[in-house]
C-alpha cells in the first residue's frame, strides 16, 4: 500500500519562510533549498575526485546524519509525526527526496526484515543516471542512509537499510529492506559499514591523510611535467567534434613530422589555413616564421616581387633592395593560399625554386639559397585544373606529395554548436556583451542551414548575433534573414508525411545532443532546458 499522508498536518506549519532574514525553516529549523542538480554535480565530483568508495561513505553518512537529526526534532516538537509509523516516509515526499510506497512493517523479531518499502523518483537515480550513467549497484545512498539514520533513532538501537533493488542499475523499482543491525549477516558487513556513525571522524582522518597524500603526487608530479598535457582542441585552438575532422587533424599531426610539401584542399571558409598552421606548430620548424600569402589577391608582378623580393631600381618606387617571403620565412614555412590562382608564368617561378631551393629578386642576378617549407592551399581542384591545362603537372606533383583535405561544415554538423559557442564566447568579449547561448530556436536553425560560407561565415554570423541581441540568449531574429527562411523541412518530414511534434522534438533534442559530443550539461543548455529535464526526455526517447 501507498505510505498514508500525516492527518492533522497543515504544509504551513512545517514549512515556512521569514523573508526579512532569507530564513527557510522545515519544523523550526534553518533549511537549505538546492537544485537537485547541484548534488548531482556534487556526486560526479566526489566519485571523480576521491573514488566510489569515498563518495558513496560521504553521502551515505550525511543520510544517516539527517535522519538522525530529524527524528531528533520530531519527537520534541512534532510527537504525532515521530509516534506514525509513516513519519520518516513523510519527511522523504515532503522534502521531494522520492515517493515510498507498498510500506511493509514487522516487529523484527522473526525471519522477516523490519521494514520493506520502494521508492519511486529518487532524486539520487535521476541524477546518478544523468550525470555518472548507468550503475553496477545500487545507488540511493543518501536516502538509505537517512531511513538508517531517523529508524535508528526511533528504536534507540542500531537499524539498518540496504537497497536490494534499484531502477539505476535496470531494476524496475528501488526496493529498501530494514533490519537491525544483528540480523543481517556476516556478508552484509562490507555495506553495513558505509553506516556505523561512530567511526565518521576516523574515517574522515584516514581520508584527510590520503587526500593530502595524493595532492601532494599530484603536485610533485605536475611539477616535474611543468605542465599538464593539454587536449588537441586547447593545444591547436580548434573545437572538433565531429570523426572526420578528428581524422584531418590526426593527418596533419603525422605530416608535421615530415620536411615535403603539402597541399590543404577544401572549399573557401573551411579552415585551410588553420590546418597549415597546425602542421607547422607540430613540426621541427615551429621555431621559425609561419608566413601566408593570398596569391588570388595580388597581380603577378606584385607576387612575384612579395614572394622573391627585389633589388634597389628594379621598378618604379624600389628605392631599397627588400627581401622576399621566401627568405623571411626561411627555415619555417609558407602558406601559399589560393595556389590555383596563379599565372602559368609564375607557375614556372615557383616551380624552379621548388627545385633549386633558391631565389633571384627581382632586378637581381644573384641567387639566395632558401630552406622553406611550402603548404599550399586551394578551393579548386588541381587534378582538374591540370587536365585543363591551366595549371602545370609538374608543379601540382612538386606541391602534391601529400594532400589534405578539409571537410565543408555543413558535412560535419557536430561541429556547428560547439563552433558557434566558440565564436559566442570570443565576440561576448570583444563587444563586451553578456550574451550566454543561443535560444533553442536559433540553435536549431544554425543546425539546420546549409552553410556555403562554412566556418568563416559561421563566426560572421554569430558576431552578428552578439552584436543585435538585446537580452541573454540569441534569438531566432537575431540572425540574418536568408538564414531563417532557408530552414530545412527535410529533418521534419518522413515518407509519409510531417512527422508529430513528439518526433520532431525527439530527433532535435538528439541532434543537439550530437553535436555537443555527447554531454548533457551542454546539450541542456543549448536547449534552454534543465539537465534532469533532458533526462526525463532521454529516459522515454531510448
Amino acid at each position: 500500500m501507498d505510505v498514508e499522508e500525516i492527518k492533522d498536518v497543515n504544509l504551513e506549519h512545517l514549512l515556512t519562510y521569514d523573508s526579512a532574514n532569507g530564513i527557510v525553516r522545515l519544523m523550526d529549523r534553518r533549511v537549505l533549498l538546492f537544485d537537485a542538480t547541484a548534488l548531482g554535480l556534487l556526486r560526479a565530483e566526489l566519485i571523480k575526485t576521491l573514488g566510489h568508495t569515498a563518495a558513496r561513505t560521504i553521502l551515505t553518512r550525511f543520510g544517516y546524519a539527517h535522519g538522525w537529526r530529524t527524528a531528533e526534532v520530531q519527537r520534541a516538537q512534532y510527537p504525532h509525526i515521530y509516534n506514525n509509523l509513516h513519519g520518516g516516509a513523510y519527511i522523504h515526499g515532503l522534502c521531494g527526496l522520492t515517493k515510498s510506497y507498498d510500506f511493509q512493517h514487522t516487529d523484527g523479531t522473526g525471519p522477516e526484515p523490519l521494514f520493506q518499502v520502494k521508492w519511486a523518483n529518487s532524486f539520487e537515480v535521476e541524477q546518478h543516471l544523468l550525470y555518472i550513467g548507468k550503475a553496477e549497484e545500487a545507488v540511493c545512498w543518501t536516502l538509505t542512509g537517512f531511513a538508517s539514520g531517523y529508524e535508528s533513532y526511533k528504536k534507540g538501537r542500531e537499524v539498518y537499510f540496504i537497497e536490494r533493488e534499484c531502477t539505476a542499475k535496470g531494476d524496475a523499482t528501488c526496493q529498501m529492506e530494514g533490519r537491525y543491525k544483528e540480523q543481517w549477516g556476516p556478508e552484509y558487513k562490507e555495506q553495513l559499514s558505509f553506516y556505523c556513525l561512530s567511526s565518521v571522524d576516523e574515517k574522515l582522518q584516514e581520508l584527510t591523510k590520503k587526500l593530502k597524500k595524493t595532492e601532494h603526487n599530484i603536485a610533485s608530479r605536475q611539477r616535474q611535467l611543468g605542465l599538464l598535457e593539454k587536449t588537441d582542441e586547447e593545444q591547436f585552438g580548434v573545437i572538433i567534434r565531429s570523426k572526420a575532422m578528428k581524422q584531418v587533424i590526426d593527418l596533419a599531426k603525422h605530416v608535421a613530422r615530415v620536411n615535403a610539401p603539402a597541399i590543404v584542399m577544401g572549399e573557401s571558409g573551411t579552415g585551410k589555413e588553420r590546418i597549415s598552421q597546425i602542421i607547422h606548430s607540430q613540426s621541427n620548424r615551429k621555431a621559425k616564421p609561419f608566413i601566408a600569402v593570398n596569391c588570388g589577391a595580388l597581380t603577378e608582378s606584385l607576387l612575384e616581387s612579395e614572394l622573391f623580393g627585389h633589388a634597389k631600381g628594379a621598378f618604379t618606387g624600389a628605392d631599397r633592395d627588400r627581401p622576399g617571403i621566401f627568405e623571411e620565412a626561411c627555415g619555417g614555412t609558407l602558406f601559399l593560399d589560393e595556389i590555383g590562382e596563379i599565372s602559368p608564368g609564375m607557375q614556372v617561378k615557383l616551380l624552379r625554386v621548388l627545385q633549386e631551393k633558391e631565389v633571384r629578386r627581382v632586378g637581381e642576378n644573384k641567387v639566395r639559397p632558401v630552406d622553406v617549407r611550402i603548404i599550399a592551399a586551394t578551393n579548386r581542384n588541381l587534378a582538374d585544373e591540370v587536365a585543363a591545362g591551366r595549371f602545370r603537372c609538374d608543379l601540382y606533383y612538386r606541391l602534391c606529395v601529400i594532400e589534405v583535405m578539409v571537410p565543408a561544415l555543413r558535412e560535419r554538423p557536430e561541429d556547428i554548436l560547439p563552433l558557434a559557442q566558440m565564436f559566442l564566447q570570443q565576440y561576448t568579449k570583444d563587444m563586451s556583451q553578456k550574451v550566454t547561448r543561443f535560444s533553442p530556436q536559433a540553435s536549431e536553425c544554425l543546425l539546420n542551414y546549409s552553410w556555403p560560407g562554412n566556418v568563416r561565415e559561421l563566426q560572421n554570423v554569430v558576431a552578428r548575433g552578439v552584436a543585435l541581441c538585446r537580452g541573454k540568449y540569441i534569438e531566432l531574429d537575431d540572425l540574418p534573414k536568408h538564414i531563417q527562411t532557408m530552414q530545412s523541412i527535410s529533418g521534419y518530414s518522413s515518407g509519409s508525411g510531417v512527422k508529430k511534434l513528439e518526433e520532431a522534438e525527439r530527433d532535435y533534442i538528439m541532434a543537439v545532443l550530437r553535436a555537443s559530443g555527447d554531454n548533457k550539461r551542454l546539450a541542456a543548455s543549448q536547449l534552454g532546458i534543465s539537465p534532469s529535464t533532458l533526462y526525463r526526455k532521454l529516459t522515454r526517447y531510448l
